[in-house]
């Protein structure tokens, strides 16, 4: 680094605490940096001095972020986790930042106090998707009417069969919401359903859950699993700060 280069402050997530706490170091772009917190009144950044530059979101630097948040998180129940990529000129600077988002914080707080963030991707296995598809008498029918017709003439039918897949796989979706998506909402203090991430994707769902009914929410999961497994696939990730349920939108207000 040189001399010269300017330095300044990048945070990772707020907390609440009435302690100057302490994070040990992190390594961001292999240079270690310390991490200290910048408080205001029950509540703090937990931030590093770093060179003031544009960091970019790469799977490396994703990690660094995400790591340090979960490390807070182990220690402190009640973390916001703050987006990647934000850097201030001063820690006065993040201090007139947490004094402009405190009124935020302080209805937040109450809310995700002691709880974790879990998320549910529910992946449909190929083959059972196929028969499914196959096997439904509407698509049926009208491949059927398509096979052997010349390219033009099939081309309206291929259409439609194409639409009436489309609304068979989102039956599909309706039916692991309600199956999967309701009994877990039910247990959980709030629940999210995100857009579905490629074609065989049935749920994509966030859970915010109370760290004391985390066994319980866990088992609810296992037992739609077993139920499921022949048909579909399961990722279950966590615990997570409560990204899907913060909202907060980082700005420092001209005086």
């Amino acid at each position: 680094m040189s001399q010269n280069e300017e330095m300044g402050i990048y945070i990772f997530c707020a907390i609440q605490t009435n302690e100057d706490d302490q994070f040990g170091t992190i390594e961001l772009e292999d240079e270690e940096r310390e991490l200290f917190t910048i408080r205001y009144k029950d509540a703090a950044m937990v931030a590093a001095e770093v060179p003031m530059k544009i960091y970019h979101p790469n799977k490396k630097n994703l990690l660094t972020h995400q790591e340090a948040v979960s490390f807070v998180m182990g220690q402190k129940d009640t973390v916001i986790p703050i987006s990647f990529g934000n850097t201030f000129k001063s820690r006065d600077d993040v201090k007139v930042l947490l004094e402009n988002l405190y009124p935020q914080f302080e209805k937040l707080f109450p809310n995700i106090k002691g709880k974790i963030e879990v998320g549910l991707k529910v992946i449909g296995k190929k083959e059972w998707l196929e028969s499914m598809v196959n096997e439904n008498p509407e698509v049926e029918k009208m491949a059927a009417s398509v096979k052997g017709k010349s390219q033009a003439a099939g081309y309206y039918e291929r259409i439609q069969l194409g639409g009436l897949a489309q609304k068979f796989f989102a039956s599909l979706q309706k039916d692991i919401k309600e199956e999967i998506y309701a009994p877990l909402e039910e247990t959980s203090e709030a629940a999210k359903t995100n857009d579905p991430l490629g074609e065989k994707m049935l749920l994509n769902a966030a859970f915010l859950i109370d760290r004391e009914n985390e066994e319980k929410f866990d088992q609810l999961v296992n037992e739609a699993h077993d139920k499921w497994k022949d048909k579909v696939d399961f990722s279950y990730t966590g615990p997570w700060p409560a990204y899907n349920f913060v909202n907060i939108h980082l700005k420092v207000e001209e005086a």
